[in-house]
């Protein structure tokens, strides 16, 4: 692990991260709406039990793909009282994208600093002949972020109760396997029901 100048650390890959574990408390965090403005993310999950999904970009198919499978999924979560926040490193102007063609109700955020990713442990640092490799793909994360980071948070999801408290973690360093739809589901109600679920790692 890397130190960082904010004091967070960055895994110097997608298998050395350490997520938040459960029983840990989200830090303050304010992040960006697609419109722009601040968005207060503790005060937010204050109000209501909430799913935090970390994915890599609006560039990403295998994120595409979960953000639609978490869509179907919504309307059960918010029968239990959750709401979905999904962050990604885009800026702000390129989260409109997303939810326009994934016609997405649920609210998208922008992490273009990495902040968030940081402090719940999910950031790596892309390498270098990566990046090429994508360039080679039509893919700037530069230009998705608007920053020269070269960081990617590895696809997670976090169950947060209204205490700030983690009740369940799903990270996995291959962004290509995502949890299903039926398993966070589960994952949910046990939260809500339990208050202590299980943590689940790869």
């Amino acid at each position: 692990m890397k130190a960082t100048n904010s004091g967070a650390t960055v895994a110097t890959s997608a298998e050395d991260i350490h997520p938040l574990s459960i029983g840990a408390t989200v830090p303050a965090l304010t992040l960006q709406a697609a419109d722009g403005s601040a968005f207060d993310m503790n005060t937010v999950i204050a109000k209501r039990p909430t799913v935090v999904i970390f994915y890599r970009g609006g560039w990403c198919p295998y994120c595409n793909l979960h953000l639609g499978q978490l869509q179907t999924i919504e309307p059960e979560l918010l029968k239990l009282g959750y709401r979905i926040l999904a962050i990604s490193p885009d800026r702000p102007e390129k989260l409109g994208g997303s939810e326009q063609t994934h016609k997405l109700t649920y609210t998208l955020l922008s992490d273009h600093t990495m902040s968030a990713a940081r402090a719940f442990g999910v950031a790596f640092r892309v390498e270098d002949g990566t990046l090429e490799t994508y360039k080679g793909y039509g893919i700037d994360l530069e230009a998705e972020s608007g920053e020269n980071h070269h960081l990617l948070p590895v696809p997670s999801v976090f169950i947060v109760g209204t205490d700030g408290t983690v009740k369940f973690v799903y990270a996995n360093p291959d962004y290509k396997i995502r949890l299903a739809p039926d398993v966070l589901l589960g994952a949910a109600k046990m939260a809500i029901q339990v208050g202590a679920p299980a943590q689940e790692k790869k």
